[in-house]
């Protein structure tokens, strides 16, 4: 951390250094709005090697009501640079007053130009807009001084509270996350990463780690004492090699677009990973022990302490893998990091923000090693048992992986017969709190063998079909269109006369499975939803379309909502990145769906 450190403070000098390379705001754009003849005649010119971002650029009428006139008022067409959609020349745009007169019924208006650029040098200004108002019977006024100075986004700091101010209302909250990353104090921006990792350390990506790092710990109590210190020693290990595979995998996306996470979700992939937790847990069961090989072993031992070495290796081995294929999980926090890398090219930042965020996750963690540590018994019989018990949690979790390529009528069987199998084996404890929990196991798995029989794929509700008529109705009104390709969406959005809301899937998708099972069986939801057009591309396979589409809506991985209106414009500050329970989905979808 202390080099991280040293690095980005040599990144904040060499930056300061060369500020006056830049123009200010004021230079590098030059607004003028004024009424000509018939027309409103808005001209933006440029400065030097400073050009537009094509989709930030917006013609409104913000008074006496809003209106969107983008996409009549004839903005020049843009081209590429440097993999994005620019205008690279001056803009100069005439706003028909007829077209004016025919969206509003008033003699006086406010129009408004808003846009975002950056230099070819390498930075990038904070969103900006000019407006004035404008008066049919020649008198005009500003409603607002030329643009006024702001701070210039770069890859070094500048303060929160300003780049916040300047956010555009039109931006959903991964862009906002993502602005101000450009814009703000480093270890702010840090703290603030580190503090999105403790929110996603309560949700599912995180919890098959628990397990995996328990038997880590039970594995290697049994040839020594485990202490507090030695237990967080271990976690510590297994949670910096899972924030480096996360801040890895995270700059690869944002610089070259391509996400390690979803490329390892592949089923051969998840296949091999499975058999070796399977692996592992018969090990844990006492049949073999899993060593390294002993060419490699001799090599380690010649140095100093080479059997703690040895183990510190399989445990980093362990969650660096763990962060890559267990938990493959995408949050606001996570795509704005990934767009910001990918607009700026700051990979030093943005990958300090991914694994300080990754700490954050692995808190969690860290207390499961201490308290592992503090607690765990000496040696012995017991420990045998104890063993067999992380064997069968990680036969689960190679059940729980399979889930995720195989028909779910057969991980359901899994399912039963892992929980009958662990209620049986809990039968050689005398323990009262023994036999209830073997008593328990075994009705959870006859029920969800019944479940399976019946033709359930949900473990957690293996009697729905016969105790739910209700959820099963309101699942049935949830009407879905599955569309492969652009081509697809574009045209299901033309023909709905509804607004229209996209889900992007994923089989292996923790998330996408909670907002299946939870936010979308919400009656309230249903409810709304119907108001909808419901478009779902299931990205599972992640090929050249599955790519193609993400890339277009600016995707870093499911789940993702996009949503349109009735006009066929996308509502972007209605975009939806990762989870959201049902209050917090209405909400959102209220609130720009009245």
């Amino acid at each position: 951390m202390k080099k991280l450190l040293i690095l980005l403070a040599f990144v904040l000098s060499f930056f300061s250094s060369n500020a006056n390379d830049f123009l200010e705001p004021e230079d590098a754009f030059k607004v003028s709005i004024e009424k000509i003849d018939e027309n409103v005649n808005i001209k933006l010119v440029l400065g030097k090697d400073i050009y537009l971002y094509d989709d930030k650029i917006k013609v409104s009428i913000t008074k006496p009501q809003v209106v969107d006139l983008t996409e009549e008022v004839g903005i020049p067409e843009p081209t590429e640079y440097d993999g994005f959609i620019v205008q690279l020349e001056n803009l100069d745009i005439n706003v028909p007053l007829s077209l004016i007169n025919s969206k509003i019924n008033s003699n006086e208006f406010d129009i408004k130009l808003d846009f975002q650029g950056c230099s070819k040098q390498g930075l990038c200004y904070a969103p900006m807009s000019e407006s004035k108002t404008i008066s049919l019977s020649g008198v005009s006024n500003n409603t607002s001084a030329p643009i006024e100075k702001k701070e210039a986004t770069e890859t070094v700091a500048k303060p929160v509270e300003t780049q916040v101010s300047n956010v555009d209302e039109d931006q959903n909250e991964t862009d906002i996350i993502a602005q101000n990353l450009q814009g703000g104090n480093i270890l702010l921006i840090l703290a603030t990463f580190f503090g999105f990792g403790l929110l996603l350390s309560l949700t599912p990506c995180i919890f098959p780690m628990i397990p995996i790092l328990s038997s880590i710990i039970v594995g290697a109590s049994q040839n020594e004492k485990m202490t507090a210190s030695k237990g967080f020693f271990m976690s510590l290990v297994y949670v910096l090699a899972m924030s480096l595979a996360y801040t890895i995998a995270g700059v690869i996306a944002g610089i070259f677009g391509a996400n390690l996470q979803v490329a390892l979700q592949n089923p051969w992939v998840l296949s091999v990973f499975a058999l070796i937790f399977v692996a592992l847990a018969f090990s844990l069961f006492g049949y073999y022990e899993i060593k390294l090989p002993s060419s490699i072993q001799s090599k380690i031992q010649s140095t100093t302490e080479g059997k703690e070495k040895q183990g510190i290796l399989g445990i980093a081995i362990m969650g660096f893998l763990s962060a890559l294929i267990v938990g493959p999980c995408v949050a606001p926090p996570l795509a704005g990091a990934l767009i910001y890398i990918g607009q700026t090219g700051d990979a030093v930042l943005g990958g300090a923000a991914l694994f300080v965020m990754s700490l954050g996750m692995g808190i969690p963690l860290l207390l499961i090693g201490i308290g592992a540590g503090k607690f765990m018994p000496k040696p012995g019989g017991w420990m045998d048992n104890v063993s067999k018990i992380f064997g069968i949690v990680m036969l689960a979790i190679a059940v729980w992986m399979l889930d995720r390529i195989i028909d779910p009528i057969y991980t359901m069987y899994m399912w039963a017969v892992l929980l009958i199998a662990l209620g049986l084996y809990l039968r050689v404890f005398t323990h009262i709190i023994a036999q209830i929990f073997t008593v328990l196991f075994l009705i959870l798995g006859a029920s969800v063998l019944v479940g399976a029989l019946s033709g359930q794929t949900n473990p957690l509700k293996p009697f729905e079909k016969f105790t739910s008529g209700k959820v099963a109705s309101a699942q049935q009104e949830l009407k879905f269109i599955y569309v492969k390709n652009l081509d697809e969406i574009n045209e299901q959005v033309k023909l709905s006369n509804k607004p229209v809301m996209l889900d992007f899937y994923a089989d292996w998708c923790i998330s996408c499975k909670e907002l299946e099972g939870i936010t979308f069986k919400d009656e309230k939801v249903i409810a709304k939803l119907n108001e909808f057009t419901l478009l779902k591309a299931d990205v599972t396979k992640n090929n050249a379309d599955d790519k193609a589409m993400q890339e277009k809506f600016g995707v870093v991985g499911p789940p993702a909502l996009i949503f349109w209106n009735t006009n066929n414009e996308e509502v972007k500050q209605a975009r939806i990145i990762g989870y959201k329970n049902p209050k917090d989905f209405l909400e959102i979808v209220n609130k720009n769906f009245k």
